[in-house]
């Protein structure tokens, strides 16, 4: 079996995409044989994100409560944070340590490590048209940088936003792209509804999901929107008018609107990956996506793309699809048939590889020391 024995530690946040992303990964690593403990970092995983794990053969987790590097970014809590991860790598041994976050990197761990950027807060700001200012954001970034040049592999799950974090951090060494993918089996459902389906957090200007819903104003289909109105620390701004907004749902109910949807659509200006647009074209949704660097390296050919900044070319898009029957069948199948390159299969076999990889090559310096 493929990874017998690996010991692999994970860590994760439950804010966004990344649960889904580990809750995935992890389920296809058991299956080549890894004993894995996943460590989460940030807010307690939701009862809805608990069961996305249940399961899963040699997995325990580990709730530290700890900050995340975003939430701390002057460092304040770092020192403690090393402590907790070191006891927690000591007490488990792992062969691996698979970081969903950057600054973890430059502590003193006993095995290889990777890092995944999955998004950072210089290129989210970048890409909102914002500045993050002040000593804090300064540490940050060095923070950032450091855990990237200390890694032994840093991964990115696009050539796009792998750029992006080069550019953004000044970092030499290229990491390799890694594709984040789903586990077959999404099927769209036989009755597909007229309405437009949007997800995502709504309180995130990066998602842009107010464009979205000042599109729906004047689309023919009612535009319905999946996701946390108000940031965790709490926000007083009101959700735009204009979409039906269906707040925080559990994943699989997520998934049953996606099934059903005829089209999904995501005018964002910031998306690393983008989960959530692979789970709608898996379930056979036609996609109409912001036209942004990241969309059109996964999706050019299997998706609609508009202006993220122009409610009314949007609402023109949306309505296009609406009316035109072929046009939207197409579509559809098209993103199912692009789905399928974006399996977990595939996505678990690239982290295997290089994990094993990473711990040939730390074997190999051990020989050369104790040889020396």
């Amino acid at each position: 079996m493929k990874g017998a024995r690996t010991r692999l530690m994970m860590t994760a946040d439950a804010v966004g995409g990344v649960w889904t992303y580990a809750a995935e990964l992890l389920r296809e690593l058991a299956e080549r044989g890894y004993q894995t403990r996943l460590v989460t970092i940030g807010p307690r995983a939701s009862v809805d994100q608990r069961e996305m794990i249940a399961g899963i053969p040699a997995l325990s987790v580990i709730e530290t409560g700890l900050q995340l590097e975003w939430q701390d970014p002057a460092g304040i809590d770092m020192e403690h944070a090393a402590r907790v991860l070191n006891t927690i790598a000591l007490q488990f041994a792992p062969d691996v340590v698979h970081l969903n976050s950057f600054r973890e990197a430059a502590f003193d761990w006993p095995c290889p490590v990777v890092v995944v950027a999955h998004s950072c807060v210089n290129t989210w700001s970048h890409a909102v048209g914002s500045v993050v200012q002040g000593d804090d954001w300064r540490t940050y970034t060095q923070s950032v940088r450091k855990g990237l040049d200390e890694a032994d592999a840093w991964v990115a799950p696009s050539v796009a936003f792998g750029e992006a974090v080069r550019t953004s951090y000044g970092v030499m060494r290229k990491g390799p792209t890694i594709l984040n993918g789903l586990a077959h089996g999404l099927w769209p459902s036989a009755c597909k509804k007229p309405l437009i389906l949007g997800a995502g957090r709504v309180w995130d200007p990066a998602k842009n999901l107010a464009t979205l819903a000042a599109a729906a104003e004047n689309t023919a289909w009612p535009v319905f929107i999946a996701g946390p109105l108000h940031e965790t620390r709490g926000m007083d701004a009101q959700p735009p008018s204009g979409a039906r907004y269906l707040g925080t749902l559990p994943r699989v109910a997520v998934l049953d609107r996606m099934r059903s949807a005829e089209i999904f659509c995501s005018p964002a200006l910031y998306e690393p990956f983008g989960l959530s647009v692979l789970e709608a074209a898996a379930a056979g949704c036609a996609l109409v996506l912001s036209n942004i660097t990241t969309f059109r390296e996964l999706w050019d050919g299997a998706a609609m793309f508009v202006d993220p900044d122009n409610p009314g070319a949007l609402a023109a898009a949306l309505n296009d699809l609406c009316s035109n029957d072929e046009m939207r069948r197409h579509l559809q199948d098209a993103a199912s048939l692009r789905a399928r390159r974006y399996s977990i299969a595939s996505t678990a076999d690239a982290y295997h590889a290089l994990y094993s990889s990473l711990r040939r090559h730390a074997d190999s310096d051990r020989s050369v020391e104790l040889s020396a």
